[in-house]
């Protein structure tokens, strides 16, 4: 069964704050350096709710952005590939 967006963000959430403790970020100075709010930066740990803009944002800091250059990529369209072999 696929998880649902809420238990995707809080998955998102448990790993940001993990990751951003063993590099001994306060969320104070994480939110001094990202740029998002202290409150949303608390909201998103405790709820995975957060805008896309400063999830990015928040991500940056941690060195992870390139994390992100999957999502939504086109998948590989396999009848192409299929053609290619067959005659």
């Amino acid at each position: 069964m696929e998880p649902t967006p809420y238990e995707v963000g809080l998955k998102i959430a448990q790993r940001h704050r993990t990751i951003r403790k063993k590099l001994k970020i306060s969320q104070k100075e994480m939110a001094e350096r990202s740029g998002v709010s202290l409150g949303s930066l608390k909201r998103f740990e405790s709820s995975g709710k957060i805008s896309l803009e400063s999830l990015l944002k928040l991500i940056h800091i941690l060195g992870r952005l390139s994390d992100f250059d999957n999502v939504l990529k086109e998948k590989e369209n396999t009848d192409d590939i299929e053609k290619l072999f067959t005659k």
